[in-house]
């Protein structure tokens, strides 16, 4: 059931957006609007939202009346995470478990939207909420008293920063960017009944052991298992402009894993996963079956691979390789916050309107997307942790930079949110990724891509090419302390000859580079995309994230050999292998 109440997109464009009086008045229209709605959706159903706003109101006339500096804008979210998972390891179920949990988060400014206590200093990372745990009871005394005590708590730290700003001001060298610290943007009204996800535990203990049975047949496994979780995600947002948001959306996973070790010591692995927004989705044992032997098969197969060696030359990134492959090195750089920061390397800040990719690639950024390629994306909201209305973002069209990721921190000509402000509970809201979409207009069959390969290999008078099939994740460095590269690292590659040789799988590689040098060596992309659904960390924490493109040719690419323990093989052998039981 969804409840958007009439005229729930407000803005005050004829007056000063952080005025007291004309937002708390619409606050309480807002609360009796929804009070309306209360009676036929149940009042049990509004407690918390109700609530948060009679303690933000309180607590914000307050401060107003009796602090020095006194606040200008007040903010409540409660984050709500319910979960349920099962897990089984060679047909024995390991672990089961749920959890209910409830974190509140305050965001309070004093100063003004020019500048407040949220001002960025030179890389200084902020921290004034800390995601209070809160009752998971709608009981409206226990919520209450959290948000009065964390609201005196966090009002307190702000205080005191804002004076050091000031004073830092005076002795250190001026920003760069002199855009606010705060943007006005459109409050929003928006009310459904919370997201309830049930795991079917008698359905799936009977198929993850089932499943993770499979993996006797692979005795080289040190470790293997299937995994389901399903996970209930709501939020709820107040704040002294008029928000008044209550959200929220369903995830179910299957995680199927292996791991083994090398003659040598490394470590190989190979995971695969199936996503749904309802676990009802999801697909049948025999799909998940043949995964786990296709997991199973990978494992085996890496420990008797060839390392990889230092190397240079094209490569194909399937659909999945490719969009962990623009996260990481694209994504984050055109975070908004990014471009503020004196101490980011800001790779893109001065681009806008410049060409940074080729010219048939194009980038977009789109929260309000639940599913590409016939897969629930899992970087999909309504609304980010600021409640601004999440919006798509054409951040590259046709090769050139157009626009950044954007929470309320505006940054030089680019003044307002596209509703990008995100965190997980504890931390500070920043601009972050959510849905990435690459679409191309230079697109060819698989089998042409493997050709152009064959053919760039040859041109190169290289040894052979190299097929990126699967990637776990990655990391990259954007401050100007450290070295402007990216480290991808995949878990199934294979060398590509142009002699007509079959593929050879090797093991231990990492991809290393720089985003500027590797972004200009993209000659095509296939006509297929295919998704990557993922957890992004950063300053703000772990949020969920979605990467949509097809496969990419790359001129040329850089892989170096991967770390590896010392530690060998077992002494013992395995119980399950050559009989031994």
């Amino acid at each position: 059931m969804t409840g958007t109440q009439p005229g729930s997109r407000t803005s005050d464009n004829d007056e000063n957006p952080f005025m007291l009086s004309s937002k708390l008045v619409k606050t309480l229209q807002m609360a009796a609007l929804l009070a309306v709605s209360a009676t036929a959706y149940g009042a049990e159903d509004h407690v918390v939202l109700d609530t948060m706003s009679g303690e933000l109101l309180r607590n914000f006339q307050t401060l107003k009346q009796k602090a020095d500096p006194a606040p200008y804008f007040l903010a409540y979210e409660i984050t709500e995470q319910q979960t349920e998972a099962l897990g089984a390891s060679l047909g024995m179920l390991n672990s089961k478990g749920s959890s209910k949990n409830r974190y509140l988060d305050v965001t309070l400014r004093v100063g003004d939207p020019q500048l407040d206590n949220f001002r960025r200093v030179r890389g200084e990372r902020i921290q004034f909420t800390s995601g209070t745990p809160v009752a998971i009871d709608n009981a409206p005394s226990a919520l209450s008293s959290r948000m009065w005590l964390e609201t005196d708590r966090v009002y307190r730290t702000a205080a005191e920063r804002l004076i050091k700003i000031k004073t830092n001001q005076q002795v250190k060298a001026a920003d760069r960017d002199k855009s606010a610290d705060f943007s006005s943007e459109e409050s929003y009204s928006h009310w459904e009944a919370p997201s309830t996800a049930k795991l079917d535990s008698a359905r799936w203990t009977g198929s993850v052991k089932t499943l993770s049975k499979e993996f006797l047949k692979y005795p080289d496994l040190l470790s293997s298992g299937v995994q389901i979780s399903v996970q209930s995600d709501n939020r709820y947002i107040v704040n002294t402009e008029g928000t008044r948001v209550q959200h929220g959306r369903n995830f179910a996973r299957v995680m199927i894993s292996a791991s083994a070790k090398a003659k040598d010591g490394m470590d190989v692995s190979d995971f695969e996963a199936f996503e749904a927004a309802d676990p009802k989705d999801l697909p049948s044992d025999d799909v998940i079956l043949a995964t786990v032997r296709k997991v199973g098969e990978h494992v085996e197969q890496l420990v008797a691979a060839r390392t990889a060696e230092p190397f240079v030359g094209p490569a194909i990134f399937s659909g999945r390789a490719s969009g962990v492959f623009f996260h990481e090195i694209f994504g984050h750089r055109i975070e908004g916050h990014r471009q503020k920061d004196e101490s980011e390397g800001q790779t893109f800040t001065k681009s806008v309107g410049e060409k940074i990719l080729p010219d048939f690639l194009s980038v977009t950024f789109d929260p309000t997307l639940k599913k590409a390629a016939g897969v629930d994306l899992n970087g999909y909201y309504e609304y980010d942790d600021e409640g601004v209305s999440g919006k798509p973002v054409k951040a590259v069209e046709n090769g050139v930079l157009r626009n950044f990721l954007m929470s309320r921190s505006p940054i030089d000509n680019f003044d307002h949110s596209n509703g990008h402000g995100r965190r997980q509970p504890g931390l500070e809201v920043v601009s972050r990724q959510s849905n990435l979409l690459v679409t191309s207009t230079r697109s060819v069959d698989d089998a042409k891509l493997r050709q152009m390969l064959i053919d760039e290999i040859k041109r190169q008078n290289k040894p052979y090419g190299l097929y990126f099939e699967d990637i776990t994740g990655g990391f990259t460095t954007t401050q100007r302390s450290g070295l402007q590269a990216f480290k991808v690292i995949p878990v199934i590659v294979y060398k590509v000859f142009s002699d007509g040789r079959p593929d050879e799988l090797i093991r231990g590689a990492d991809i290393v580079g720089t985003p500027l040098a590797s972004f200009s060596k993209i000659l095509a992309t296939s006509d297929k995309a295919e998704v990557f659904n993922g957890y992004c960390g950063a300053e703000s924490g772990s949020v969920p994230v979605s990467a949509v493109s097809p496969a990419i040719l790359i001129s040329e690419i850089e892989i170096e050999k991967k770390d590896q323990s010392q530690d060998l093989l077992p002494l013992l052998p395995s119980p399950f292998k050559d009989g031994v039981q």
